[in-house]
């Protein structure tokens, strides 16, 4: 395959013949954290403080000052870095969290635990850790850790570790438009998670008639869910059923933040009673898993999922006001009521306790008027996630793009 003009093969792929193809060992300096066991750690203190699992779940490719959790007040049983460096963690018990790596960005001093491998560079610490975060560099330095149940990684594993290296200039263009990306992404997870705060807040409000829309008065009827629908239990299916494709069966993986996703489906070839078969407006309910706190999560099916079938875990509760008690599946008050009933020695809610689950019901109008109001919100914060989705695919190829070279800023 030819190269076009201006471009090189190398040992990392085709980059601009300008950009150097250097081992880490070449570009700066390998150094361990230590220390921040859990009794090292604190909730407040002097110095802001990384252990290693802080990696996995409070960081991107940018270390954000602001989302540190922890803190000490002695430095000396730590390590202590007080300039731009690159984190990358070096052991897991998950493959996909080990070598993950983070930049400092500032010379606040921050105290870096144990099982973190520290990386100081002259070099932008951005675009290397941008760099290593790729799919390609990702795969490169799973294939270097060792051990089976836990993986490791060792400040010697990245020694002949060859990256890209074009000028320091292109290196800060390119991790400041990757960096303007992050921040735009960090801006709508801010904006999403308002919106929950504010769709809980108005769920815990319209739901109990604390708060009434214009136009509407008068008392609520106190009821149970078994006296105004039904519940229905699910399928028991044997694993011989199991098809590529066929009927497909709805279970607990498919319910997802209050709304049904198809990314773990089950399908089987088996004749179905008729009433078991789904249909617009029916609200799917999680009754029995392992977790208790899976248990009662809800999702009302919509026309992607009517005409399928659930699985023997789940029930579908089924009921003329499904608009407004969809809803009201997802509020604090059944979902505690829900909590209450969950058997002591097996993780489930029955049918029976299940029906007697109590709420206040307004008048056909009002539920109308309520569920259009949180649906409409619904609705927005779908819009925003999925932005979100599309913003995050887009980081992915610029990220493919710039730290190759197919795209130059400069």
């Amino acid at each position: 395959m030819a190269v076009k003009s201006g471009y090189k093969q190398t040992e990392v792929g085709i980059v601009p013949e300008e950009w150097e193809v250097k081992p880490l060992q070449e570009v700066g300096k390998f150094a361990k954290g230590k220390g921040l066991l859990k009794e090292d750690i604190k909730t407040s203190g002097r110095i802001p403080a990384i252990p290693y699992t802080a990696l996995y779940t409070d960081f991107s490719e940018l270390l954000n000052y602001d989302h540190i959790k922890w803190f000490v007040d002695e430095e000396t049983q730590t390590y202590i870095a007080n300039e731009p460096c690159v984190l990358i963690a070096s052991s897991s018990n998950m493959a996909a969290n080990t070598g993950k790596a983070t930049a400092l960005t500032r010379t606040t001093r921050v105290a870096i635990g144990r099982e973190v491998i520290v990386f100081k560079t002259a070099s932008d610490c951005s675009y290397i850790s941008f760099l290593l975060s790729t799919s390609k560099y990702r795969q490169k330095t799973l294939s270097l850790a060792r051990g089976t149940t836990i993986k490791h990684l060792y400040p010697a594993t990245f020694h002949d570790y060859k990256i890209a290296h074009p000028s320091i200039t292109e290196q800060r263009a390119i991790a400041k438009a990757l960096s303007d990306v992050d921040a735009l992404l960090g801006a709508l997870e801010r904006i999403i998670a308002k919106k929950r705060d504010l769709k809980q807040a108005s769920m815990q409000q319209l739901l109990t008639g604390q708060t009434r829309l214009p136009g509407f008065s008068g008392e609520w009827e106190e009821t149970t869910l078994g006296a105004i629908g039904e519940c229905i239990i699910g399928l028991t299916y044997h694993p011989d059923n199991v098809v590529e494709h066929g009927l497909l069966v709805l279970r607990s993986s498919n319910v997802q933040g209050g709304r049904l996703a198809y990314e773990n489906n089950v399908y089987v070839d088996i004749d179905v009673n008729e009433r078991l078969i789904t249909r617009l407006g029916d609200i799917l309910i999680c009754v029995r898993n392992g977790s208790r706190t899976l248990i009662g999560k809800s999702a009302l099916i919509d026309e992607c999922a009517a005409g399928t079938t659930f699985g023997a875990f789940m029930t579908v509760y089924r009921t003329a006001h499904w608009r407004f008690i969809s809803h009201a599946f997802q509020s604090e008050s059944i979902q505690r009521q829900i909590r209450d009933n969950i058997g002591a020695t097996i993780n489930q809610i029955t049918n029976k306790d299940m029906k007697a689950l109590r709420l206040k019901l307004p008048s056909s109008c009002e539920q109308t008027a309520i569920a259009t109001v949180l649906s409409d919100m619904d609705a927005e914060l779908t819009a925003l996630e999925q932005r979100l989705t599309k913003t995050r695919t887009l980081k992915q190829g610029m990220m493919q793009e710039l730290l190759t070279g197919r795209t130059r800023l400069l």
